[in-house]
């Protein structure tokens, strides 16, 4: 067992008292929703490995998984029915509270 360099200890204890703070769950927040999305590409479909070599085989793997999981996220809506309007992200909040314009296409359904 060994025991990090005190510079390291301090810094822990630092961050670890940092993320006790509500502002700080607030700026995490942000993050939350693109951290599901990410963890559903690694976990569920396989994109910590790609099947081809090759930086171009690579990216259209990703884009065609990409594709595949939009397809499957509209099929689990009922033909002739939109689907139900979402909350604002932690984002849009964030944008609104600081009086920062949004474009159209970010305004979630109040």
């Amino acid at each position: 067992m060994g025991f990090p360099p005190r510079e390291l200890h301090e810094l822990q204890l630092r961050n670890r008292a940092e993320q006790r703070e509500p502002d700080w769950h607030k700026r995490y927040a942000v993050r939350s929703g693109i951290e599901g999305t990410i963890c559903e590409f690694a976990h569920g479909h396989g994109m910590r490995r790609c099947r081809c070599r090759g930086q171009a085989k690579a990216h259209l793997q990703h884009v065609l998984t990409a594709i595949a999981v939009n397809v499957e996220r509209l099929s689990r809506h009922p033909p002739g029915e939109s689907a139900p309007p979402r909350p604002p992200t932690a984002f849009q909040d964030y944008l609104d509270q600081q009086g920062i314009p949004r474009l159209r296409s970010w305004h979630a359904a109040s």
